[in-house]
């Protein structure tokens, strides 16, 4: 298909294993580890093959195999050395080449059979902290160094919210607590759109057994009021990562009161990036800015 990559660079090869080009250029003259082609001029390249390999050879490398043990195997028994090692450190590295696989090459089913095989071991809040974060920030590396394209980037997103969604959807039909009025109210203010960090919030809020509703992305203010005609006991919650664009953060705090807290100081709870430029002592006492996800929802 002609929109999967299937020829990588050897910078590509580098951002995705985190083997240096250098030393790859030297596994390939001492060991042959590797067959790539080359262009017109002489360039190397790769196919999805080498790349699969090279992944399992640096996770082999990073568990203490030395390049001159690894090179004597043939590709069966590098795979079968990789799904032996079991530490737990060991299944998290494979699950994120397997899904990095899986985004290179719009693999469902690879995604889906390595979520599959991370919950035989692990519930869910583990393998969002201990795998999906650490490889969107990964991703979110190899996008800056243009080794990978916005549409891979969004696709092991929408995967990944679609587990977000489905872990949250099983809460739901789980448990709800009717008898706690207080409603955490997820939105993302205008023109933000980065909806993970605050989705996985949702899943968070609704586990710990508190009544959350997440009102997407984009939200302009003023649409609150509907909501608030309906409950009255309200904790806000949003995520910033871009935005409010073009908009101090101080200033967008101030419309919040101005427009959500008239009648009641109502609690707003404010993660992401862009908290950084706040200033906590300008503060007032209802806005509560969060240095992570985990250090809030040990309060819940």
């Amino acid at each position: 298909m002609e929109h999967i990559k299937q020829n990588f660079s050897i910078k590509d090869l580098e951002h995705l294993s985190g083997v240096k080009a250098h030393t790859i250029r030297i596994w390939e003259k001492r060991y042959d580890i590797l067959d790539p082609e080359r262009t017109d001029t002489n360039i190397r390249t790769y196919n999805g093959k080498n790349l699969q390999k090279l992944l399992n050879i640096a996770f082999l490398n990073s568990h203490g195999y030395k390049i001159s043990r690894i090179s004597r195997m043939d590709e069966s028994e590098i795979k079968n050395l990789v799904n032996r090692i079991s530490a737990s450190s060991s299944e998290e590295n494979r699950a994120k080449n397997s899904f990095k696989l899986a985004m290179m090459n719009f693999d469902d089913r690879l995604f889906q059979r390595t979520y599959n095989q991370l919950r035989e071991n692990r519930n869910f809040r583990e393998i969002f902290n201990d795998v999906f974060l650490p490889l969107l920030d990964e991703i979110g590396l190899l996008w800056q160094t243009d080794t990978i394209k916005p549409i891979h980037e969004h696709y092991i997103v929408e995967l990944i919210k679609q587990k977000i969604y489905l872990n949250i959807a099983e809460i739901k039909s789980e448990t709800l607590n009717k008898e706690d009025d207080k409603l955490y109210v997820l939105f993302l203010p205008y023109n933000e759109i980065h909806d993970v960090g605050i989705l996985y919030l949702n899943y968070e809020i609704l586990n710990s057994g508190k009544n959350a509703i997440y009102l997407g992305p984009s939200l302009p203010l003023e649409n609150i009021d509907y909501l608030m005609e309906i409950h009255k006991n309200l904790i806000f919650v949003s995520y910033l990562t871009i935005s409010p664009v073009n908009t101090n953060i101080h200033d967008f705090i101030s419309s919040f009161q101005d427009k959500i807290c008239q009648e009641k100081m109502h609690e707003f709870y404010l993660f992401g990036q862009r908290t950084r430029e706040i200033d906590s002592s300008k503060l007032p006492g209802n806005i509560k800015v969060q240095k992570s996800i985990s250090s809030f929802t040990n309060t819940l």
